[in-house]
C-alpha cells in the first residue's frame, strides 16, 4: 500500500499569515488616510487661492468687497466638495475667505482662511495634526506647512 503525502497548509500556517495580513493593514491605513486628507487639504487650498483672484477681479470692477461672493458675481462662492466655502468678512477693502472641513466627511475639524492681505491661516485642525491657529496652511500633521 501506497501512502500519499498530506497537501494543504495547516492551521498553525494559516494563522500566522492572517496575523501578518492584520500587521500590514493596522499600518497601512492610518497611512492611507493621512494621505488622502493631504489630498483633500490641497483641493481647499488651490480653491481659497482661486477666490482671493476673484474677489481682487471683483474690487478692480466695483471698488469694494461688498456685494461679492453672491451667486451671480464674479467672485461667487464655489459649491462645496469636501469643505463648505464661505466669506466672514467683507468690507470696502478688506475680505476674509474661509473653507470649513465638512462634519459628515473625513476632512472634520479643518478650517483654513486667506485675506486680501495674501495672510493664510488654518484656524482649527483635528487632533494629532497639530496646534491652531498657525499662520500658514497646515498640510501636514504635526502641523508642517
Amino acid at each position: 500500500m501506497r501512502t500519499s503525502p498530506h497537501s494543504g497548509f495547516t492551521l498553525i500556517e494559516l494563522m500566522v499569515t492572517v496575523a501578518i495580513a492584520a500587521i500590514l493593514a493596522a499600518v497601512a491605513l492610518p497611512s492611507y488616510t493621512d494621505y488622502v486628507k493631504r489630498g483633500r487639504i490641497s483641493q481647499a487650498t488651490s480653491t481659497l487661492a482661486s477666490m482671493r483672484v476673484k474677489l481682487e477681479q471683483y474690487y478692480q470692477d466695483n471698488r469694494t468687497f461688498e456685494g461679492a461672493c453672491k451667486s451671480g458675481t464674479v467672485a461667487a462662492l464655489p459649491d462645496n466638495d469636501d469643505f463648505a466655502y464661505s466669506c466672514p468678512t467683507l468690507s470696502n477693502t478688506e475680505f476674509v475667505v474661509q473653507a470649513t472641513g465638512l462634519a459628515s466627511g473625513t476632512m472634520d475639524g479643518f478650517t483654513y482662511t486667506i485675506d486680501n492681505d495674501n495672510k493664510k491661516t488654518t484656524t482649527a485642525l483635528p487632533s494629532g495634526w497639530g496646534t491652531a491657529p498657525v499662520n500658514c496652511w497646515v498640510t501636514k500633521k504635526g502641523g508642517a506647512c
